[in-house]
C-alpha cells in the first residue's frame, strides 16, 4: 500500500470516528425535543420552560465555552479534548434521568452544554489538517452528517425506551453508551502535524490576533449572522416538530419517531452530502459559491416548509417535508469549510469556535425560545394550532439567512486564507 493510500485510508478512519462522536453529540442533544410530551406532563412544564430546557440552558455555555476550549485544542491536543468533552457530556445527559423537577434538568443541560462545547470546533480543525482544500467541504459535510443521523438516533432510541420503559431510562442508557466508547476515540483520533505557511508562526496565535483577523473580514460576518438566521428556525423546528406532530397531527410517541426519523435520514444526509458535493465541485472555479449554494437553498425550501407546517394530512406533510429538510442542511458543507479557510491552520479550532459561539448563542439560545414563547403568546388565538403559526411566523428567517450568506459569496475571493 502506497503512503498516499495509507494517508487517505487513515483519514477515512478519522473521519469516521468523529462522526460516530457527533452522533452521540446530536443524539444527547436533540433526544430532549422526542421526550418533551412525557417530560411536560410530569414535570408540570409550559412551552417557555421547555423552550428554556431546549435553548438557552444548552446553548449558553455550549456557544461561550467553546471559544476557550477551542483556543486549548489549539495549544495542547484536539484530541484529548475532544475525548474529555464526550465523557463530560454524556455523563451530564445521564444525570438528566434522574431530575425531580426544572431546575434539576434545567442545571443538567447546562452541563451537556458544557461538555459538548469541547467536541465540534477541534474536530472541524483534526478534519481541515487530514483533507486538503479541494476535498475539505465534502469532507466536512460527511462528518456533518451527525447531524441528521445523531437527530434520527436521539428521536428513535428515546422514542421506544420511553414507550417501554420511560423518559429516564432513555436519557441515562444514551448518556452511558457515550461514555463507553470515549476510550475507543482516544485511540483512533489523534493530533496531525499542523501546516502553515512560511511565512507565519507554527505556534498558535493569540486569541486576539484570530478575532482581530476574522473581525476585519465582512464574509465572516454575513456567514456567522447568515448561519445564525437559518439556525434559529431549523433549530426551532426539530425541538418543536415533534410536539407539533402530537399536537395537530394526533400521532403518538412511536409514530412521531418514525416520522421524524424518516425525514432526517433521507432528506438530512441528502441534503448535506449534496451541499458538500456542490461546493467543492463549484467553488474550484469561483469561491462565491460556498455562499451561494446555501443561499438558493434556503429559498427554494420556504414555501415546502410552509406547505408541509400547514398541511392537515400527516402523508402529505411527510411528503412536503422531505425537500426542505434536505435544502435546510446545504448549508454545513460550503459554510463551514469557508470559515475554515479564512484563517491558517494553527487558528482553525479558534475560528470554528468563534463562528460557532455567534451560530449557536443566536440559533440555538434564541430560536427554540423564542418559537415556544410565540406559541404560548398565540394560544389564545389559536388554540392547540398556536404551535403550527409559530413556525409559519418564523419562516421569514430563511428568507434573511439567504440574503446574508449570498452576500458572503462575492466577499469570499478576497477573504479566502487556504
Amino acid at each position: 500500500m502506497s503512503a498516499m493510500e495509507q494517508g487517505d485510508r487513515r483519514a477515512g478512519l478519522v473521519l469516521a470516528m468523529l462522526l460516530l462522536v457527533y452522533i452521540f453529540n446530536f443524539v444527547d442533544r436533540q433526544i430532549l425535543a422526542i421526550l418533551a410530551a412525557p417530560i411536560q406532563q410530569e414535570l408540570h412544564l409550559s412551552d417557555r420552560q421547555l423552550g428554556l430546557l431546549g435553548g438557552i440552558a444548552f446553548a449558553l455555555l455550549y456557544s461561550t465555552l467553546g471559544v476557550p476550549l477551542a483556543w486549548l485544542a489549539d495549544r495542547t491536543s484536539r484530541s484529548w479534548v475532544i475525548t474529555g468533552s464526550l465523557v463530560l457530556w454524556s455523563g451530564f445527559t445521564a444525570l438528566c434521568g434522574l431530575a425531580g423537577g426544572f431546575w434539576h434538568i434545567f442545571l443538567a443541560r447546562l452541563g451537556v452544554g458544557i461538555g459538548e462545547a469541547g467536541g465540534v470546533a477541534p474536530s472541524y480543525a483534526i478534519i481541515s489538517e487530514y483533507f486538503p482544500p479541494r476535498r475539505r467541504a465534502f469532507a466536512l459535510s460527511v462528518y456533518s452528517l451527525g447531524i441528521p443521523l445523531g437527530s434520527a438516533a436521539g428521536v428513535l432510541a428515546g422514542g421506544y425506551i420511553a414507550a417501554r420503559v420511560d423518559w429516564r431510562a432513555a436519557f441515562i442508557a444514551v448518556g452511558l453508551a457515550g461514555v463507553l466508547i470515549a476510550p475507543l476515540v482516544r485511540r483512533v483520533v489523534r493530533d496531525r502535524p499542523r501546516v502553515v505557511p512560511a511565512n507565519m508562526a507554527v505556534e498558535a496565535p493569540r486569541f486576539a490576533d484570530v478575532a482581530r483577523t476574522l473581525a476585519a473580514k465582512p464574509s465572516f460576518w454575513l456567514l456567522s449572522f447568515g448561519a445564525a438566521s437559518s439556525s434559529m428556525l431549523g433549530y426551532g423546528l426539530a425541538f418543536w416538530l415533534p410536539s407539533l406532530l402530537r399536537r395537530s397531527f394526533g400521532l403518538d410517541l412511536i409514530g412521531t419517531s418514525h416520522f421524524l426519523a424518516a425525514i432526517l435520514l433521507i432528506g438530512g444526509t441528502s441534503g448535506i452530502l449534496g451541499g458538500g458535493w456542490l461546493a467543492d465541485k463549484l467553488g474550484a472555479r469561483d469561491r462565491a459559491w460556498f455562499g451561494y449554494v446555501p443561499a438558493i437553498a434556503y429559498i427554494v425550501s420556504i414555501p415546502f416548509f410552509a406547505g408541509g407546517i400547514y398541511s392537515g394530512d400527516v402523508r402529505v406533510a411527510f411528503a412536503l417535508f422531505l425537500l426542505p429538510q434536505a435544502l435546510a442542511y446545504v448549508w454545513l458543507g460550503p459554510v463551514l469549510s469557508a470559515v475554515q479557510n479564512l484563517v491558517a491552520a494553527n487558528a482553525r479550532a479558534t475560528a470554528a469556535a468563534l463562528f460557532l459561539l455567534i451560530n449557536n448563542l443566536i440559533g440555538l439560545g434564541g430560536g427554540i425560545y423564542a418559537m415556544g414563547a410565540l406559541s404560548d403568546a398565540l394560544t389564545p388565538i389559536y388554540g392547540t394550532d398556536a404551535l403550527r403559526y409559530s413556525m409559519l411566523y418564523a419562516l421569514v428567517l430563511y428568507a434573511l439567512a439567504a440574503l446574508l450568506i449570498g452576500l458572503a459569496g462575492p466577499r469570499l475571493r478576497r477573504d479566502w486564507v487556504g
